[in-house]
């Protein structure tokens, strides 16, 4: 598995397969080819299907300006490699073509080239939960530990910054209001919630603060602002939400936060290395279950929870989201998307919860969980995998035809 530099990124919303993703590879290839005349991009798949309401056109059009550039969509078109494939071109101004390059957008805003093997700066030597279990029991170490072991403690510095840009993009959301642009009258609701919640009893405030929190981050990142991927930027309220969240109920320190970053990064990594973290390939189970587990993990580990324990919580977060499909409306990463990573966020402390109580006991192991996530996402078809073809967003489009 690659370092955790490669799941948790700063940047800016709504998608971090769509916009993120993207922009790196048209500003990589413009910088191959800066004097071009004109420049052809053409977008595949779940890509092309649901680009232009995650903006996808506009992030190409900022990199590539002054120059000409013409985009072709073809959603009904898929690469070999990935759902979400793209070709760029650049050509002379006589129309001589200069160069092709083919590259594949496969999640968390990480890309991949045609022919590129998956093994590239590897630097975890275990990649499955029950290896890493194994070594627990030999050596003692926790779930961080392992981490710190592969990274050397200079993951720490950057696990600070990603925490940082996590905890502004909450404190901006709780102070933004208005309507989110799309078109869907979406309005933020994130600041309500904070200050409602202090109105009801404590049980209904936890909910309303922790619902605040992951609103705030999906209302931002709907709005194209600065958000940190966790794993994805259409998942990326859950972690940040259960971290403040009990950083204030448990008085939990920065150390103690950064760890739990670290803990839930690894279970990231273990889901984007044996199955995927990408909508468009596995449906919205890969992103909003991934970060499910990933704060399940870490509040877990927040609690004083055994590494039996948190491997239980993480697999419970992807179990209970397993054929959740990936359907935004409009394609937009507003409807169901804000309000499942609310839940997902609640989910996260009742699977660290029930994992707490019941000792960390349990038949279906995480790596388990995992593969079966991924054959089924393999197994929903293109309609349920972010090409806003099928359910919610076509419940909406039928409805708006009347």
């Amino acid at each position: 598995m690659k370092s955790l530099k490669e799941l948790y990124r700063i940047g800016t919303g709504p998608s971090s397969s769509h916009t993120m993703a993207p922009r790196m590879a048209a500003e990589q290839f413009r910088q191959r080819h800066p004097d071009a005349a004109k420049y052809q991009v053409t977008l595949f798949g779940s890509l092309a299907a649901t680009g232009r309401g995650h903006l996808t056109d506009i992030v190409l059009a900022e990199v590539f300006q002054p120059a000409s550039l013409e985009i072709t969509w073809i959603p009904e078109k898929e690469l070999s490699l990935h759902p979400n494939g793209m070709h760029f071109g650049a050509f002379t101004a006589e129309g001589k073509q200069i160069d092709h390059w083919e590259v594949y957008s496969i999640g968390g805003g990480a890309l991949q080239e045609a022919g590129e093997t998956a093994t590239t700066s590897e630097i975890y030597n275990l990649n499955s939960m029950d290896a890493i279990l194994q070594r627990s029991a030999e050596t003692g170490e926790s779930c961080w530990e392992y981490v710190s072991s592969c990274e050397g403690e200079e993951i720490y510095p950057f696990l600070r910054e990603i925490w940082e840009a996590m905890s502004a993009s909450i404190e901006r959301g709780l102070n933004h209001v208005g309507v989110l642009p799309g078109g869907l009258g979406v309005g933020r609701k994130a600041q309500a919630f904070f200050r409602k919640a202090s109105l009801y009893g404590p049980d209904f405030k936890r909910n309303g603060v922790l619902w605040a929190y992951a609103l705030a981050v999906s209302e931002e990142n709907a709005s194209a602002g600065i958000i940190v991927t966790a794993p994805t930027c259409g998942a990326s309220g859950v972690l940040p939400a259960v971290l403040r969240y009990l950083q204030e109920s448990l008085d939990c320190s920065t150390e103690d936060i950064l760890r739990a970053l670290a803990t839930a990064g690894l279970i990231g990594n273990l889901v984007k290395y044996n199955a995927s973290i990408s909508g468009a390939e596995v449906g919205c189970q890969g992103e909003i279950g991934t970060a499910c587990a990933m704060a399940a993990a870490a509040a877990t580990q927040l609690h004083g929870g055994t590494v039996r324990q948190i491997e239980y919580a993480a697999e419970m977060g992807l179990e209970h989201h397993l054929g959740l499909t990936c359907d935004p409306v409009n394609g937009l990463v507003q409807i169901p998307c804000i309000e499942r990573n609310a839940h997902a966020a609640t989910r996260a402390l009742s699977c660290c919860h029930f994992a707490l109580l019941a000792g960390g006991d349990h038949i279906i192991t995480f790596d388990e969980i995992t593969k079966v996530m991924k054959a089924t996402g393999q197994a929903l078809p293109s309609l349920y995998r972010e090409t806003a073809g099928g359910g919610i967003a076509q419940a909406y489009r039928q409805r708006n035809q009347h």
